[in-house]
């Protein structure tokens, strides 16, 4: 049934759930610290409020989409969030990549100050899937809070999976980074080494997307980086980001990470040269031979 939603981040995903939310019938109480977000949120029909304290006060579910760790504890524990405004009533949904044990962490200081819920609940698909619904949510927290927000994030995905307890959602986004954003270094490297050798790139999801070489990713990706297409669906300094925190965890767990070890100096490289606004195909541009690249 349609709720009010409160959404707490309006980037490229945060404006993405709007659209979907409202879409669906939902009533979205949102609130960004940048409000030329928070107008455009307005421009599609959701309130706004002017923090995520006030938006706990008025919503029992609440979305969060930032860009980092420290701004999910700000946004759930500092002096304006959610915490002073949320009761035993609330559950707050996670959307951010965030690390695991900060995550937990969060959730158990939360729920002993206000006795909200907590669900880590990290999406895979982008800005496209998740305005269409069609995005992949794994998610962490109790059967409980996990029982109370299925139907929405069902509504938000097309793959909608339970990993575990609180914490487990930000493990399996960690195994997704690992199989997607070193496939973004994997794939620029095949497009450079198609077009070095003279042949039509556009034609490889073609010629070998019905072997063991194709995938979602390659279809979506390859052909933007055929056409050197990379406006943002996300950053590259996200991507440098997530690897950074995939090995910060596979330390934690004593589990080898080479191949993401290398993506991650890649990625740095790339940031470093003035690219962080870029989507992160543009590793493209580190390793093709096109110098208009």
């Amino acid at each position: 049934m349609p709720e009010s939603i409160g959404l707490i981040g309006l980037g490229l995903m945060g404006a993405a759930f709007t659209e979907r939310l409202l879409e669906l019938g939902h009533s979205v109480v949102a609130f960004d610290i940048d409000e030329a977000k928070v107008a455009a949120a307005r421009s599609l029909g959701a309130s706004s409020a002017t923090s995520a304290k006030e938006v706990a006060s008025q919503c029992q579910t609440i979305l969060i989409c930032v860009i980092s760790t420290a701004a999910v504890r700000d946004v759930a524990l500092g002096d304006n969030g959610i915490v002073h405004g949320a009761n035993d009533g609330t559950v707050v949904v996670d959307f951010s990549t965030t690390v695991v044990a900060d995550t937990v962490d969060i959730a158990q200081q939360l729920k002993a100050a206000s006795g909200a819920g907590w669900v880590d609940a990290p999406v895979s698909g982008g800005p496209p899937a998740a305005a269409a619904g069609s995005l992949a949510i794994m998610a962490g927290g109790t059967d409980e809070d996990i029982a109370r927000v299925t139907s929405l994030l069902e509504s938000l995905a097309s793959t909608f999976t339970h990993m575990g307890a609180v914490g487990a959602g930000q493990t399996t986004k960690m195994v997704n980074q690992v199989l997607v954003l070193n496939n973004y270094v994997v794939l620029a490297e095949a497009c450079a080494l198609a077009k070095a050798g003279g042949i039509d790139a556009e034609k490889i999801p073609e010629a070998l997307g019905s072997g063991y070489a194709g995938s979602n990713l390659m279809n979506a990706m390859f052909p933007r980086m055929v056409a050197k297409d990379f406006a943002p669906a996300g950053y590259a300094r996200q991507v440098l980001k997530d690897l950074d925190m995939v090995q910060d965890l596979a330390r934690q767990l004593g589990v080898p990470t080479p191949m993401t070890s290398e993506a991650a100096s890649l990625f740095r490289v790339l940031v470093s040269k003035g690219h962080a606004e870029l989507d992160g195909i543009a590793i493209y541009k580190l390793l093709a031979l096109d110098e208009t690249v």
